[in-house]
């Protein structure tokens, strides 16, 4: 049996421009192109004329059927004999449950490569003026899974050292859990007055950002409207939004001109 080749590929934060060069040739060589729900649509125009699309994508909460439902896709597609590109938003390996599918692939013997991408942890502060290390604010910095909830018993994260052994925390998907998220730091040794922002769809024309502290970033949330796609940042670094914001600034100028 000729076996094709899967490629598990970040497409980047959202910005259609951020994909690497060779994250794009994987869509342009594909016979299939398995995609997730964040991906930017605009690179599937780069796509052979007969490629099969197949959209991927799952709504918060609802992960693990959909997930079993894609290692089998995979896998059935590569045994035809097809080159596969399984197109995630962000980095494959950054909460995007690459190391999974790998494993799937190297269990049923099928070649497979791992294309890295721009994960939204870093380009989305960045594109908010934001960097995640500063030589005055910040030497350290982590990402979290933000979305693990203290009731149901999926909490499991080191809050004690998070707040005290980092300058700079990213909460990816835990925007429906920002109460829980910024209780948890003061009540661990986070200064109750330390910067956060809020991203929202960071990097797209979409991009929204509201900056506050961790005791006024809720507020801040539900004053704006802002929602689901959000990455959450946690640091003095924030401070540097007021001297190099630069993206959305620019958008504003774009529309105004058109």
């Amino acid at each position: 049996m000729n076996k094709g080749k899967v490629f598990l590929v970040g497409a980047g934060p959202g910005d259609a421009k951020l994909i690497t060069v060779y994250g794009m040739e994987c869509i342009q060589k594909a016979d299939v192109i398995a995609y997730d729900r964040l991906v930017n649509k605009e690179l599937l125009n780069y796509a052979k004329k007969d490629a099969e699309l197949i959209y991927c994508g799952k709504l918060p909460g609802k992960h693990e059927l959909i997930q079993e439902q894609i290692h089998e896709l995979l896998v059935e597609k590569a045994l035809q004999g097809k080159v596969v590109t399984r197109l995630k938003g962000g980095d494959p390996c950054v909460f995007g449950r690459g190391g999974e599918e790998a494993e799937v692939l190297a269990n049923e013997g099928i070649p497979y490569e791992i294309v890295p991408g721009v994960t939204s942890g870093i380009a989305a502060p960045a594109y908010a003026g934001i960097p995640v290390t500063h030589r005055d604010y910040a030497s350290s910095f982590t990402i979290v899974t933000g979305h693990g909830r203290e009731e149901k018993g999926q909490d499991h994260v080191n809050w004690e050292a998070l707040a005290k052994g980092s300058d700079t925390i990213v909460f990816y998907m835990g925007i429906g859990n920002l109460h829980h998220i910024c209780k948890m730091l003061i009540e661990h040794g986070k200064a109750r007055d330390t910067k956060a922002a809020v991203i929202e769809w960071g990097t797209t024309s979409r991009q929204r950002t509201v900056i506050g502290t961790l005791t006024t970033i809720e507020e801040e949330v539900k004053k704006h409207n802002i929602g689901h796609p959000a990455i959450i940042l946690v640091g003095e670094v924030v401070r540097m939004r007021e001297k190099i914001s630069w993206f959305e600034e620019n958008e504003h100028l774009s529309s105004i001109r058109t």
